[in-house]
């Protein structure tokens, strides 16, 4: 619904226009509700409605602070612990898509498919860790990127620029070298973040 646009993040809607909106019964809706509060997407005020967080600087610097202390560490575990294969196909998948884009520019199905890239990479290198509580965290925090990027430009430029600095990280991991995994996903969420708070 908010990811999907359907309402603009930050907006105010009563329960009975999200039961409207949506065409499901109250109660699994007051249910779902509660648990996107616990998950931060939103806040119920009793008897008044439903408020939707709106992504703001303090968010995105929140998400990526987040991302790079949990994923710095497992970066290094991943590239000394990937498969081969893992890191062949994911390597394929990039070079195909940044050719791609060079040939016909950003297309949907290009976004598309570096929306999954981006799951791909950074789902295997959270992986790595073998963590349940780290990875339910990781896919709450998902939540709050998905917000952030609701409002992002994106051009051929700009996500050839991301694919790219996905390859430095991927390289370093086929090299098996940790300390240059690390250095490059830093570099990549230093450069993700700029990128989001409009500072290309």
């Amino acid at each position: 619904m908010l990811f999907a646009r359907r309402l603009p993040a930050g907006a105010f809607v009563s329960q009975n226009d999200l039961v409207k909106l949506l065409d499901i019964p109250v109660a699994p809706l007051r249910d779902a509700l509660k648990i996107l509060e616990t998950e931060g997407v939103l806040t119920i005020h009793p008897r008044s409605g439903i408020q939707f967080v709106k992504p703001g600087l303090e968010l995105t610097r929140s998400t990526y602070q987040f991302r790079s202390i949990i994923e710095r560490a497992a970066v290094a575990v991943y590239a000394e612990t990937a498969e081969d294969a893992e890191l062949a196909e994911i390597e394929r998948r990039h070079l195909t898509l940044i050719a791609a884009i060079e040939s016909d520019g950003l297309t949907d199905v290009g976004k598309s498919e570096l929306e999954s890239l981006e799951q791909l990479l950074h789902n295997a290198i959270i992986g790595a860790l073998n963590n349940p509580l780290i990875e339910t965290s990781y896919k709450r925090m998902h939540n709050y990127l998905r917000l952030v990027r609701l409002d992002r430009k994106l051009t051929a430029p700009l996500a050839q620029r991301s694919l790219r600095e996905h390859m430095l990280i991927i390289t370093a991991c086929k090299a098996r070298d940790p300390a240059q995994a690390e250095a490059a996903l830093h570099a990549h969420f230093s450069a993700a973040m700029q990128r989001h708070m409009g500072l290309f």
